[in-house]
């Protein structure tokens, strides 16, 4: 198992590259702007279900094969990229209701689930695991597997933590906009060109990604 110097400093190291904004946190403040703090809160249970099949495959090898693979990886990246412009177009196109209408919300498990697929087709992510995490395992103090586990479930509890703080300020500076009819025409669009913008960044990704 890892040293708590170890841990120390692989939390750290962890929360120096959380803070940053990245496409999950752009995806989750999207979601809370649009739909408050409930539906930010369970894109953030979805991102990081996401991110422990990251760290189940960086366990047991799985993500290693993918870096391999200049395939595979196109693929993901590519599949990744197709979805998110998928939900940006949806959002683009969407017709507005009447302005006295009722805001139409995402189901929680939609919510979620668009999270979970989001971060799990990113590959973006599944290339950190890889080149992050093995910095802090040492094959001297037992199996990989548990030290990897261990890792990412620090992870995952400062990275619900930030993200958790994301969307919590991105609901309640977004909350007098959601009132107005004509703010929800711009929330989508502004959601819209979010969720384009993180396609560009998923079908941009290269394999030299793997060299972070």
């Amino acid at each position: 198992m890892p040293t708590l110097t170890t841990l120390a400093l692989f939390a750290a190291a962890t929360l120096a590259l959380l803070v940053v904004p990245g496409p999950a946190v752009l995806y989750i403040v999207t979601r809370s702007v649009a739909q408050g703090r409930s539906a930010g809160l369970v894109s953030v249970l979805g991102v990081h279900a996401g991110s422990l099949v990251h760290i189940a495959a960086a366990a047991f090898g799985i993500t290693a094969l993918l870096a391999a693979s200049a395939t595979a990886f196109a693929v993901v990246k590519y599949l990744g990229a197709a979805y998110l412009v998928y939900l940006g177009i949806r959002k683009l196109v969407r017709r507005t209701e009447a302005e006295d209408a009722a805001v139409t919300t995402a189901s929680n498990p939609r919510l979620f689930t668009e999270g979970l697929v989001v971060n799990v087709l990113n590959p973006k992510t599944a290339m950190f695991f890889l080149a992050f995490l093995p910095q802090f395992v040492d094959p001297a103090r037992g199996p990989v597997a548990p030290q990897v586990l261990v890792l990412g479930a620090v992870w995952v509890a400062l990275g619900m933590a930030s993200d958790g703080t994301y969307a919590l300020l991105a609901s309640v500076l977004a909350g007098r906009l959601r009132s107005s009819a004509r703010a929800r025409r711009r929330l989508d669009r502004g959601s819209g060109v979010a969720y384009l913008g993180l396609g560009a960044v998923a079908a941009l990704a290269t394999e030299g990604a793997r060299k972070l």
